[in-house]
């Protein structure tokens, strides 16, 4: 849905008051927080979609993958999750069989277990999750605390959109085929390990998904009522997006709907190349984390990710 109507929609539901609810509707962040404890929150969301890869064991895992990385940026560790299914008649059972057992395989890799699901028969293969997790009130991690002077570290390269458009299409090459699915089948949760044990902690985090980096970065800056400056030539871009983003028949719909959304409130200050420019609105699936940390703490927080295996990049 494209990001200015969604955000039209929602302005109509903030006015929810409990003071337990610690992050919800009107916060415009990864998930919904609520304090069952002193001690203890629950953190809570849902994502699904249609299939973005052929093989469906491969779009359970990236499905999975997708929908934990809400709860990894807020800090938090998943538990439970319910599926959600969309089913054609049509199709073979053994094709639903295939996309459950890759959702399992990864959801088994972060610790989470499957408590049950609903299914609808629809006309289109579209699956996702409901995750539950878990943090402590003190130590979530939102899109609300970035601070002037603060470094952003971006976890994965981006370029998904348009890579995996090109693969619907059989016009991606193998490496940049293997590139986008190893990146969207790797789990936020070591690059989440490492920025919650970061002694003196990060001010801010999201995930990038569908609103595109500059639009999860630009929800940062609103949460924060700061502004942002993004070197793009120090953004680490999947092999071969670039080139198949200067061919627009691969551009993903959402890139037009994520300019329209973020264009009125961003400036360019130097000479861009197009398609470089244009990658930064691209809709990413299970992409990496966007985090604003001290500028004094960065290098420690990048160490500690090379450490952990995560190819993070200062932007």
């Amino acid at each position: 849905m494209p990001p200015g109507a969604l955000m039209q929609v929602l302005r109509q539901f903030t006015d929810v008051s409990d003071k337990d609810l610690l992050v919800g509707v009107g916060d415009s962040d990864d998930a919904g927080v609520y304090r069952i404890a002193p001690d203890k929150a629950v953190i809570l969301t849902i994502d699904f979609f249609p299939p973005i890869v052929d093989d469906p064991v491969t779009f359970g895992k990236v499905a999975a993958a997708n929908a934990l990385s809400d709860i990894y940026a807020m800090g938090g560790e998943p538990a439970l999750a319910m599926n959600v299914v969309c089913f054609p008649e049509e199709l073979p059972i053994s094709v639903l069989n295939d996309i459950l057992a890759g959702s399992m395989e990864k959801l088994k890799e972060a610790g989470v277990l499957v408590v049950g699901g609903h299914s609808i028969t629809d006309k289109e293969v579209k699956f996702g999750l409901s995750l539950t997790g878990f943090v402590h009130p003190d130590k979530i991690i939102t899109n609300a605390g970035a601070k002037a002077g603060d470094v952003l570290i971006l976890t994965k390269p981006i370029g998904t959109g348009v890579v995996t458009s090109a693969m619907k299409s059989k016009k991606a090459s193998k490496q940049e085929s293997e590139a986008a699915l190893k990146c969207m089948l790797t789990l936020n949760k070591a690059a989440s390990s490492a920025m919650i044990a970061l002694k003196g902690g990060v001010n801010a985090c999201t995930d990038v998904t569908g609103f595109g980096l500059l639009g999860h970065a630009m929800e940062i800056c609103r949460a924060s009522s700061v502004g942002m400056t993004i070197e793009a030539e120090k953004v680490p871009l999947l092999p071969g997006a670039k080139l198949l983003i200067s061919k627009k028949k691969f551009r993903p719909k959402n890139i037009k709907e994520n300019m329209d959304f973020i264009l009125p409130d961003i400036s360019i200050t130097s000479k861009l190349d197009e398609d470089l420019y244009t990658l930064l609105f691209d809709p990413q699936t299970s992409g990496g984390l966007l985090i604003s940390v001290p500028g004094e703490r960065a290098g420690l927080l990048l160490e500690a990710l090379k450490v952990a295996g995560v190819e993070a990049s200062s932007v």
